[in-house]
């Protein structure tokens, strides 16, 4: 290998070990950090960012890139990494030190405040942290620069290349469809028993053990309680994730343990021997959640899967489960109906939830939206899109975690992802002949096989398109997900 070569990757190890002691700080504060030690976490995390942020624009990283790219002795792999090196340098260059420890410190003050907010049940509590931290994010769109519109540029950060006026048709499109389906009134479904008592305990180990079968390795990652599920990277051999429990609604538990396990089963499935470069890293957040999505709904609410482990629920919740047969269970699982929370919603509905805050986070960012007009805004989408009334701010505008985090861009991914995993399930089950048969035994074997090879070999050296194109022969395109809800739904 090329010294110089060398000598980009082993720098590109020490940034991405340094980005891993961040997150490790990260997941601590959101698992264990004592309540009165937020500040301290704050400024450690704002030192981390800017230390990152000068290592991976200094002047020596990217005068050894360019020099590099002028090789001619690269292989395809060695180019495509440095060209995408390359890229993030640009990007990161065009925010300030001072800029990204800022933005560090804001949000981790703003993800303790939207916690107290929580507990309070009252937005006015983060409303302050909020507000900073929109004013920081125009100010961060103004320094990256966009071609059409400010929320442009912190798209780009999780979906590079996507434009706001790409996601308005692409949007557009999927509420006609949308629409369309959900104008047939659907069944009334009795899922009572899905609000009965199940014990912490029980469905903790109930989670853990669908983990297993899914295929995270416990060796290399763990599982914790959160306020709001997510799944971390602290290093290729340390994948941890996160779930909530309810005690009265058993939605709440499983489905975030099968969400969160399709983003640790792809970070676990990324090249190690390339650590620290971009063929080590996922493609996108919409390939990212591709695979969340892929797992959550068409295996973890689909037929097959339940075929094989409702015996195995019912073993566990003998009395609550009874008189439950597993055709009801999945008619409860899959019903589509009107629902407050993301998180729990199905998989129609859900895309409404996304884009009222798609809609709120382009209003916010091109000041069009005040941070005081926001809780309202909130509701009347709600009643607006699924006619309903949002009792109070916990299950309203306080719900999601990423505000606090300055995600502002990511929840369009969750939609995107959507669609990406409907394509990319409909090549495995064409190229895995007997996948739903399998999958019914509980062998998820062949379909981690797939992902492995098609999705989470290939790092971040393609596109989200370009990927999906190598896996489908096709850019993306939602009349998969149209005809697989049709299928599923009418």
């Amino acid at each position: 290998m090329n010294k110089n070569y060398t000598d980009y990757s082993i720098a590109m190890k020490e940034i991405a070990d340094l980005s891993g002691i961040s997150s490790l700080l990260q997941w601590d504060q959101e698992i264990y950090l004592p309540k009165q030690s937020g500040a301290s976490r704050a400024r450690q995390l704002s030192l981390i960012s800017g230390l990152l942020h000068e290592k991976s624009t200094s002047n020596s990283i990217s005068t050894l890139i360019d020099d590099l790219l002028q090789s001619s002795n690269l292989s395809e792999l060695e180019r495509k990494n440095l060209e995408i090196s390359k890229r993030d340098i640009v990007r990161r260059s065009k925010l300030t030190k001072e800029h990204v420890e800022s933005s560090a410190l804001l949000t981790s003050q703003a993800y303790e405040s939207w916690e107290l907010a929580r507990s309070e049940n009252d937005f006015r509590l983060f409303a302050p942290n909020l507000e900073k931290l929109i004013q920081l994010k125009q100010k961060e769109a103004d320094l990256i620069g966009y071609s059409e519109h400010p929320y442009d540029a912190l798209i780009d950060e999780f979906e590079p290349g996507m434009l706001t006026s790409n996601l308005d048709r692409i949007f557009g499109q999927l509420l006609s469809g949308l629409n369309e389906l959900l104008s047939r009134k659907p069944a009334k479904i009795n899922d009572d028993f899905m609000y009965f008592n199940y014990p912490k305990n029980l469905q903790w180990d109930a989670g853990i053990e669908v983990l297993k079968i899914m295929g995270y390795d416990f060796t290399k990652g763990r599982q914790d309680i959160s306020t709001h599920p997510f799944t971390i990277t602290i290093a290729p051999d340390d994948v941890r994730i996160t779930t909530r429990i309810d005690e009265n609604n058993l939605y709440e538990m499983m489905w975030s343990c099968i969400h969160e396990g399709g983003h640790a089963l792809y970070e676990q499935g990324i090249s190690t021997g390339t650590f620290g470069t971009p063929h080590s890293e996922a493609a996108s957040l919409s390939i990212h959640e591709s695979q969340s999505r892929l797992w959550e709904n068409h295996i973890g609410r689909g037929n097959s899967f339940w075929i094989y482990y409702f015996d195995h629920l019912k073993n566990r919740f003998p009395e609550q489960l009874k008189a439950v047969q597993t055709s009801t269970f999945l008619n409860a699982i899959n019903q589509v109906k009107p629902s407050l929370i993301r998180t729990n919603a199905d998989e129609l509905t859900y895309h409404y939830h996304i884009i009222i805050r798609y809609e709120l986070e382009k209003q916010l960012i091109e000041g069009s939206l005040k941070v005081s007009e926001l809780k309202d805004k909130w509701n009347a989408l709600y009643k607006d899109y699924l006619k309903i009334d949002v009792p109070d701010d916990v299950r309203g505008v306080l719900q999601d975690v990423h505000w606090s985090h300055g995600s502002f861009g990511y929840f369009p991914t969750y939609t995107l992802g959507s669609l990406y995993a409907a394509q990319f399930y409909h090549s495995a089950q064409q190229q895995i002949t007997d996948l739903e048969q399998q999958i019914s035994k509980g062998n998820m074997a062949p379909l981690l096989q797939w992902l492995r090879k098609n999705v989470h070999a290939k790092g971040r050296l393609f596109t989200s398109e370009e990927l999906c194109k190598q896996i489908s022969g096709e850019r993306l395109n939602d009349s998969y997900f149209l005809e697989y809800a049709k299928k599923k739904f009418i």
